[in-house]
Formats: structure tokens, sequence, C-alpha cells
């Protein structure tokens, strides 16, 4: 897989277009990544999170949210958003990188879609108080990592998500802050990389 390419692509919601990256080829291991408020999909290429990935055998593909990046904003709800979007680009059962506002899109899809994931891998996404009586319905495995000085989302938001889903592990980024895969990269991505055997 390591000498795929990575490309740019788009597609179109509802005379929306969307901006994605990804690295094409077959693969019955995908990763969705979603993005916070300040990043794009960009952020995973310069990360080395997606090189990263297709080399250990995955295939990641990063989405710019809309509004984001090169993606156009869009009238529809997150929840009804991210559904096309998987349908259209054909994405089966991926785990789920859900970053901080991302949140807003990850937790109706997986509540609408229970099916749908793989897995979930929350990086201090927001909205977790707002379902919280819903997501103890979540079954696959989720993996909560918080920045220790994160003063956006409380590290009480990430022990709620894991004490309700049904198989939820927290991982604390010493010394981080709310965008812990900044801070520490190469801790964000093992705990990436040790997690995702549990979903495939």
């Amino acid at each position: 897989m390591a000498d795929l390419k990575l490309k740019s692509e788009y597609v179109v919601i509802e005379d929306d277009r969307v901006h994605y990256r990804h690295f094409g080829g077959k693969n019955s291991k995908p990763l969705l990544l979603l993005h916070g408020a300040n990043f794009s999909s960009l952020t995973w290429e310069q990360l080395g999170t997606m090189q990263l990935l297709v080399d250990e055998g995955y295939a990641p593909i990063a989405v710019d949210l809309p509004g984001y990046g090169r993606s156009h904003p869009t009238h529809l709800a997150p929840r009804n958003w991210l559904a096309q979007l998987t349908d259209i680009i054909a994405v089966k059962k991926p785990v789920i990188v859900s970053p901080s506002m991302s949140g807003r899109y990850m937790f109706p899809y997986v509540i609408d879609h229970p099916d749908a994931v793989a897995g979930i891998i929350a990086v201090a996404p927001v909205g977790i108080s707002s379902y919280a009586d819903k997501i103890g319905d979540i079954k696959v495995p989720v993996l909560a990592i918080w920045g220790e000085n994160d003063r956006t989302v409380p590290l009480t938001d990430a022990k709620l998500l894991v004490k309700k889903v049904a198989n939820g592990s927290l991982t604390v980024v010493p010394g981080a802050s709310h965008a812990p895969y900044m801070n520490d990269a190469v801790f964000f991505h093992k705990a990436m990389l040790d997690f995702l055997p549990d979903c495939f």
C-alpha cells in the first residue's frame, strides 16, 4: 500500500461541492478522518497521519467538512450530510476519527446508523453531554483521546463517554491541549495504531 499516491477529489452533495483526500485502491480497513474547527483534511496530510495509516495497511479518507477547507457550506443537518457522504464515496464500516466540533456530525450519524461504523476515535469531540442518553447504544470500540490540559472539552466528558459506551477506553496525552495530535503527533499516532486492531 505504501506506493499508492495521495489523491485530492470532489463529490457533490445536493449541489454543494465536498473535498476529500484518499489513496484509492481496495482496502477493507477504512478510516474516515474528520477535523476540528481550526483545521481541515490538509491537517491529517501535514501531520503524516494519512501516510502512516496507509503504510500500516489502512485506508484513510480525510474529509473537509462543510464550509471548511475546499468544501462548500451546506444547508443539510450534520447527521444527514455525513450519511449522504458515506453513501456517495461508498465507504463501508469505517473507523471514524472525530476531533472537537466534528462531534456534531459523528454522534448523530453513529446513533442513527449504529451498524455503519467499525469503531470511533473520539478526540475531545463536542456533543457528549447532548447525546449522553443515547451514546450508551454505541456498541463498537471507542477510544477517547484527550489532551491533559484541554480547556475546551473537559476530561469529565471523556470519562462520561467511556463509561456510557459498551466498549470504551481513554488515553490522555501528557501536557497536550484541545488538539493533542498537534502537541504530540507520535503519541497520538501510537494510540491510534494500538487501538485499530480492536475494530477490524
